[in-house]
């Protein structure tokens, strides 16, 4: 009997998750989406707020990410979001989309 209750509660929360895109990690709005083109120019840089403003500017990008040596990342994809890998001096080594 106790298995069946499990079993039964297991398959009615499996049924309240909702398909549909989150309006937070949907697709950003068009003209929103980051752009790689232009970022190579920041490399070598120091971590700044003003840094992040201008690679924000340039990338298009509507979130930055600062990712500092040996940081751990997950790999989920935004397209509105940049992601910028840092040194142990904290200067910025690459910077992507993503």
């Amino acid at each position: 009997m106790r298995i069946l209750f499990a079993t039964l509660s297991i398959a009615a929360l499996a049924g309240c998750t909702v398909a549909g895109s989150d309006p937070v990690n949907g697709p950003p709005p068009p003209g929103q989406q980051c752009r790689n083109d232009q970022l190579g120019q920041f490399s070598g840089q120091t971590a700044t707020q003003e840094l992040g403003a201008r690679m924000l500017a340039v990338s298009g990008a509507r979130i930055i990410r600062w990712v500092p040596q040996g940081g751990v990342v997950t790999m989920d994809y935004r397209m509105d979001r940049l992601t910028v890998q840092l040194d142990g001096a904290n200067r910025v080594v690459t910077a992507r989309c993503g």
